[in-house]
Parts: C-alpha cells; sequence; structure tokens
C-alpha cells in the first residue's frame, strides 16, 4: 500500500485493508451504523476521512475485540458519543468490558436469572415408532444433568451472544445487505 498523508482520504480497500475485514463488512457496517458516512464520488466510490477510519477502528475494537454486538455498539454510539468510540480506534481510550447490561440487551440474561430456550416446533413421531403413543411402556427416566459452576455458566451465555450476532449478521449477509 502506498504510504499516505495521515490527513488524506483513503479508499474502501485501503481501509478494508487497514482494519483487516473485508470490504462488504465495511459496507455493512454503513448500512448499521449511520455516523459512518463516507465521502462518495462518481461511480460510488467511497473515500474515508482520518475520522471515518478513527470511528470504523472502534467499531472493529468493540465489535472484534470486545465482543459487542451491533446493537451493544450502536447503543454505545448513541450513548457516549462517536467521539469516545473515535478514540477507541485511535488508541487514546480502553475499550469498555462487556457487563450484565449488555448481555442482557444482547437477549442473554443477567447472571441469576433464567435461561429461556428457543421455541422449537415439534412434529409427532411418525406411525410405528412412539410405543408409548400407542399404550406401550413409558420411556425411562433421565437422570438429572450435573450443575455447571457459575463461570460456566457466564461462558456460556457470552458464546450463546456471540453466536446469536454472528448469526444475525450472516442471515443479514445471506440477505444481501
Amino acid at each position: 500500500m502506498l504510504d499516505k498523508a495521515p490527513e488524506a482520504f483513503r479508499t474502501i480497500s485501503e481501509v478494508a485493508e487497514e482494519l483487516d475485514v473485508p470490504q462488504h463488512v465495511l459496507r455493512f457496517w454503513e448500512t448499521r451504523f449511520g455516523q459512518i458516512k463516507p465521502m462518495k464520488r462518481g461511480g460510488g466510490r467511497r473515500f474515508y476521512r482520518p475520522n471515518d477510519v478513527d470511528l470504523l477502528k472502534g467499531i472493529r475494537a468493540l465489535l472484534y475485540g470486545e465482543g459487542y454486538t451491533i446493537r451493544g455498539v450502536q447503543r454505545i454510539l448513541r450513548e457516549e458519543g462517536v467521539q469516545q468510540v473515535a478514540s477507541i480506534g485511535r488508541g487514546e481510550t480502553a475499550a469498555r468490558k462487556r457487563d450484565a447490561r449488555d448481555l442482557e440487551l444482547d437477549g442473554v440474561p443477567a447472571p441469576g436469572r433464567a435461561l429461556q430456550a428457543p421455541r422449537i416446533k415439534r412434529q409427532a413421531p411418525p406411525l410405528g415408532l412412539a410405543p408409548f403413543a400407542r399404550g406401550g411402556e413409558p420411556p425411562a427416566a433421565q437422570p438429572a444433568p450435573p450443575r455447571m459452576s457459575d463461570s460456566q455458566v457466564q461462558s456460556l451465555r457470552l458464546a450463546l451472544a456471540e453466536l446469536g450476532a454472528a448469526r444475525k449478521l450472516l442471515g443479514a449477509d445471506e440477505q444481501g445487505e
């Protein structure tokens, strides 16, 4: 990559390379974060100002480094402002660690609250494979599952939040957003 002055505008390919993300991710972030407004020239070519690049670096640090979801970063931008997130991108401010409130916003209950299982549409078993439904013997009782420690539960909640965010991102990408 050609070295440019710090105040020079950057193309989407230069910014994507600097942030180590694909170009389509930057375009996707534009749809989710209204604060990202690159200058567009003829033919739709994007040019990012230095402040835009700092903001993108901050968003990347929160999403990839701290594990925030898009909704979580949107909340931070709304509550703390663009300059705060840009300062994270410049390395002037440390990114805030996720807390129970962030998990709750991501749909993961805070510690001590019940985790609700996703609703699954159940289908009746095919005829001939349901002996209990035909009057046979009831199935044997299953032993109670072993208990997990609080740290294991918290780790699973974080993993669930990350999977949910990835699922949303993949669903959005498949829909052409």
